[in-house]
């Protein structure tokens, strides 16, 4: 079967050259041959084998497939198996597998061609936790059976909440007493123990069972009835005021952790009764969940029905307890808190020893007094433990003459959080208690002698008469200068400067000494008698100079814009302060209600569909509480849609919205679920609808659209839909198949076009089936009937499934016959209905009492019923 073609050279071939053979090789049956060639090479001989095989092939496959960790998130993992031929043939191979884990192998048989590679694509489901650990048989053309194993482990996506310097897990944090109006932070780590990342939110769980809030639970019962009005009062607290937690969202990839701060900062609740001042230690405990986001079976579940009912049960999330308590500052100030000094007179101090004394019996008191004029207060800051008191001395120094009412400001010190932000998270007051200080500064007296002039006496004196007086004391620094207005007058005036007009002074003749300097220069002074302009010395060892004047005048200027300046910032301080607090979506900075007008409201107006509720602040920092998702849930269940809802984002705020790319607490907002839709048994050939539910709970719209690549779900529409804010609608998803057996797949959607999502989708394709109320008849005469009469009784077929099913009743004919008829003899059972059949026996003298018939279900189940006629003969 071989030949050999070639020219043997008849000269030696010289060095260089080369002589070349054929060998042709001419198979004639399907086995392998062998043969040699002879090569003389002057005087040796060289053989060379040849050999001839025939075409096979050449299969080789991988022994193991491992998924490695995933968590279980009810979808469908798929991985390909890899069956290289490196034969030269094409060979055939066979997948068995008897398990019931691997939901989906395809193909299991076919042929893989010369030098090529074909694929096994191999489903898995992760609804449960569980480690898989299965083997499926190959049989490989000319290699036999081989094993592949396919490996892999679904775990729970489990949050943990660690402490930061001990690492163990947390169930409790304790912030203990803080004071009303200040902050304490404690600090957790969150940690992903999970394969894959994860997105997370918190939530505070303001409607849990033993939450309590701003009660003492230290109290007696007795106690807790009479303060039902305190308790009543906390309904309406606002609780993600109390807990800041800082992130409160994000995204955590696989096994890593991130730092958590919270923030703890109780508010006081007076109470309805008693007085309101009194000290009052308030409790709480409160419960914070961290979820991953995504996960919608707690919020969304099929009931029996067929419907989906939204549910309150979170059944994968991680919990924290929070305690902690409000305690007011009781600091007491003996004696006070009004406290009066001695007078004293200009110049001299009184001093009042006070008593500051800290009531609390859990945390100290830091103060700090603000400065007072002409109050000192010694020290002016300092701390003061727990049941512990501190001496201060408090100084009257007078720096000028009055009585002086001060109210004095004592600021409490602590950490304070400000607008909700850990930023402003600073040392500063945050309580203030006031002392009234009353002190009185008198003026010393001065003594006035008098002495008897023995000179001429004017005719006119004062009412001392003879008696001079004789000032010993201190004198004044400025010399008493009686002065008129010299327009007003006309007494003695000189005919010259009768019509003097301009505002010119005029002086007393009694002012003589203090007519060698003016009071001010640009002042003119003038006689009283003949108003002539009176001469003013200016002194220049005294008095100032040009330059000075005008120095004194910048000073001036100086310091009035720079109290102009203090005003105007502090101004600017307040206003900036009002506009962060009222920062936010809704005010936009500005004070509601401030300078409006209220609207008149008309009787149609009445009837109008109410204001929307409070929604969400959209302050990031601020927390998702379960009662305002709870009632933002109810109000969006109210507005559903079922038709009419765009394909496709249309209008400019549609647009824009259907763009954002949404945080994890708004994802955590948007319902869409179940997460499994179990159809339960399904008939082939037949189409079952189950709702999808889509629950938008933001204020934007959201786009959804669905990707569905399987063939028994082909008949679900609409894939697409844009949901309007504060709306719920559904999408139908169709189940359709021919096949009998397990479904179990996943198909996937998303949110904007860039949040995904998968909704696995499980049933059972049966075929048709119907039940029998019974399997054996017996058939009484009816009591006040003739003899020979007929007897009658009734057989009910049950379709437990969803599609009308067909039925015959055909007769099992014995050597006898049969003396039972059934009607109707066919005909249709609609589904989950049923349907009477009456069994009649006709007597007569060689009527069997016994027959059988066989229940004929179209493309289902065949029964067996069993009929016995019951005579009596009397």
């Amino acid at each position: 079967q071989f030949r050999l073609i070639v020219e043997n050279p008849e000269k030696p071939v010289a060095s260089g050259l080369q002589v070349t053979a054929f060998v042709e090789y001419y198979p004639e049956s399907e086995e392998n041959i062998q043969d040699r060639l002879q090569l003389l090479i002057e005087d040796d001989i060289v053989d060379i084998p040849v050999l001839g095989l025939i075409r096979c092939c050449n299969l080789e496959i991988d022994s193991e497939i491992n998924f490695g960790s995933v968590i279980a998130d009810s979808r469908i993992i798929s991985k390909e198996i890899r069956i290289a031929n490196h034969g030269s043939s094409s060979g055939t191979f066979k997948i068995s597998y008897d398990g019931i884990v691997l939901h989906y192998i395809e193909p299991t048989r076919g042929v893989v061609e010369p030098k090529s590679i074909r694929r096994v694509k191999v489903d898995i489901c992760t609804d449960v936790p569980r480690i898989i650990k299965e083997v499926i048989k190959v049989n490989l053309q000319g290699r036999g059976c081989a094993e592949v194993w396919i490996k892999a482990v679904v775990v729970e996506q489990v949050l943990k909440i660690l402490g930061v310097s001990c690492g163990n897990v947390l169930e409790c944090i304790n912030f203990g007493p803080v004071y009303f109006g200040s902050s304490k932070t404690e600090q957790i780590s969150l940690y992903n123990e999970s394969p894959e990342r994860m997105d997370w939110v918190a939530v505070l769980e303001d409607n849990a069972v033993g939450g309590e809030m701003a009660t003492d639970l230290e109290g007696s019962a007795d106690a807790v009835l009479q303060d039902l009005s305190l308790k009543n009062r906390t309904r309406d607290l606002d609780v993600s005021t109390l807990i800041l937690c800082i992130p409160n969202q994000g995204t955590l990839l696989p096994y890593e952790k991130s730092l958590v701060t919270l923030c703890f900062s109780p508010k006081r609740l007076e109470r309805d009764f008693g007085v309101s001042d009194s000290p009052m230690k308030q409790d709480y405990v409160l419960f914070l969940r961290f979820e991953a986001v995504g996960n919608k079976d707690g919020y969304l579940q099929t009931l029996s029905d067929g419907t989906t009912a939204v549910t309150t049960n979170h059944p994968h999330h991680t919990e924290l307890a929070l305690t902690g308590s409000g305690l007011p500052v009781m600091l007491t100030v003996n004696p006070g808190p009004v406290i009066k000094f001695m007078d004293c007179f200009f110049g001299e101090q009184t001093q009042v020893l006070c008593t500051l004394k800290n009531e609390s019996e859990s945390l100290p008191v830091t103060f700090s007094f603000r400065k007072t004029a002409h109050f000192n207060v010694s020290p002016e800051k300092g701390k003061i433990k727990k049941r512990s008191a501190k001496d201060v001395i408090f100084s009257f120094s007078p720096h000028q003459i009055g009585t002086f009412k001060v109210k004095q400001v004592v600021d409490i010190i602590g950490i304070r959080l400000e607008e909700n932000n850990l930023q402003a998270l600073k040392t500063k007051s945050f309580h203030r208690i006031y002392i009234s200080f009353i002190g009185v500064c008198k003026s010393k007296r001065k003594n006035i002698l008098f002495k008897i002039n023995p000179g001429i006496t004017p005719m006119i004196s004062n009412a001392a008469g003879q008696f001079v007086v004789d000032g010993t004391g201190q004198c004044t620094d400025t010399a008493p200068v009686a002065i008129l207005q010299s327009t007003q007058t006309q007494i003695h005036s000189h005919q010259i400067n009768r019509n003097c007009k301009d505002d010119a002074l005029i002086a007393f003749p009694n002012d003589r000494a203090a007519s060698i300097r003016p009071s001010e220069r640009n002042k003119k002074y003038r006689t009283i008698f003949t108003k002539t302009e009176r001469y003013n010395y200016i002194d220049p060892e005294f008095s100032y100079t040009d330059d000075e004047r005008l120095s004194k005048e910048a000073h001036k200027e100086y310091y009035a814009d720079f109290i102009s300046s203090l005003r105007r910032r502090c101004l600017q301080k307040g206003a900036a302060r009002q506009f962060y607090k009222y920062n936010n979506s809704v005010n936009i900075g500005l004070k509601p209600a401030e300078g409006l007008m209220s609207p008149r409201i008309s009787i149609t107006d009445l009837h109008k569909e109410k204001l929307p509720f409070k929604m969400l602040p959209s302050d990031e920092n601020c927390l998702l509480t379960s009662q305002k998702l709870a009632a933002i849930g109810s109000k969006s269940s109210i507005k559903e849609i079922w038709n009419g809802l765009s394909a496709l984002p249309s209008s400019t705020q549609e647009k824009e919205d259907c763009s954002l790319t949404l945080t994890s607490k708004q994802l955590h907002q948007i319902l869409i679920g179940p997460s499994t839709i179990d159809f339960g048994d399904v008939c082939v050939h037949s189409t079952t609808a189950r709702k999808l539910h889509i629950i938008n709970n933001l204020l934007v719209h959201v786009w959804i659209q669905i990707e569905i690549e399987i063939d028994e779900l082909q008949q679900t529409s609409p894939l697409s839909q844009v949901v309007p804010p504060l709306t719920k609608t559904h999408i139908p998803v169709v189940f359709e198949t021919n096949t009998l057996g397990t479904f179990k797949k996943s198909f996937t959607y998303t949110i904007n076009n860039q949040h995904p999502g998968h909704v696995l989708v499980v049933a059972k394709a049966v075929s048709a089936e119907l039940e029998l109320s019974a399997r054996e008849l017996i058939l009484n005469p009816i009591p006040g009937y003739l003899a020979g009469t007929e007897f009658r009784t009734t057989v009910t077929l049950y379709n437990p499934r969803n599609h009308p099913a067909g039925f015959t009743w055909k007769p099992v004919n014995r050597h006898r016959g049969i003396a039972f008829s059934i009607q109707p003899a066919k005909g249709f059972v609609e589904a989950y209905r049923d349907l009477d059949c009456e069994v009649v026996w006709h007597p007569g003298f060689n009527s069997p009492r016994a027959g059988e018939f066989d229940l004929c279900v179209r493309k289902g189940n065949k029964i067996k019923l069993k009929c016995f006629a019951k005579v009596t003969i009397h």
